[in-house]
């Protein structure tokens, strides 16, 4: 049987950075399209949507941002954003929006395809067991409870929901609001500080060495990865 080659469309419009990521990505396997407007975008995705959208955030015709929410109306394709150092706070917009994951110029290629194959592979696993193993821990949706090593992990229910949604995007970046929002509701957005405090106290159950955590990762001023330690880090 043929092996199915993931198609990527690229948006952007800058020429240099557009033609070394058709190089990288051919190169490495990947059918590479690319689009350098939003309108240009929208319409190869309806006429023929790809595995996958890597996106910049600043486009002719359009914000990343607002674009990020226009494809998510009417796709769950995996979204990888790229942009310029600085711009964290359109990125953590971005990621609320309904991106996958980011990407800050200048990157490595090695970055790149890590990314990529991240974001490709969870949208193919999905999220629909109710048990999560990952590395030494297993994670029991339905009873609300966390194994470490076959030893029960005791944690509160707003931990556990911190927990639950990060285990259920392995590797994804997940926002700081986006937790919020699972564990207290909309009106405590803005209390990032009792999420790192409660971060702070899954690290101690979970983590062999809380100041050195190989589970719970901080991409700082953005939010948390779950990662499995025996994981490669890009």
């Amino acid at each position: 049987m043929t092996a199915i080659v993931p198609r990527v469309l690229i948006a952007g419009d800058e020429p240099q950075l557009v033609r070394g990521l058709k190089i990288m990505l051919r190169t490495a396997g990947y059918v590479v399209e690319t689009a350098p407007t939003a309108v240009d975008m929208l319409a190869i995705l309806a006429a023929h949507p790809p595995d996958v959208l890597v996106l910049d955030l600043v486009l002719p015709d359009g914000q990343g941002v607002e674009v990020c929410t226009q494809v998510r109306r009417c796709s769950k394709l995996p979204i990888l954003i790229m942009s310029a150092i600085g711009e964290e706070r359109e990125n953590v917009r971005a990621l609320d929006a309904g991106a996958d994951d980011y990407l800050a110029k200048p990157f490595r290629a090695q970055e790149l395809l890590d990314r990529l194959r991240g974001v490709l592979q969870r949208s193919i696993a999905g999220s629909g067991s109710s048990t999560l193993e990952i590395g030494k821990l297993v994670i029991d949706l339905a009873r609300g409870r966390v194994t470490r090593a076959g030893a029960v992990v005791l944690l509160s229910p707003t931990e556990f929901e911190i927990v639950r949604v990060l285990a259920q995007h392995p590797g994804r970046l997940v926002t700081d609001g986006q937790l919020l929002r699972a564990a207290w509701g909309p009106e405590h957005l803005m209390q990032t500080h009792h999420l790192r405090i409660r971060v702070a106290q899954i690290r101690t159950k979970l983590e062999r060495d809380p100041s050195h955590p190989k589970y719970l990762i901080t991409e700082p001023g953005i939010g948390y990865r779950f990662r499995d330690p025996q994981e490669t880090v890009a």
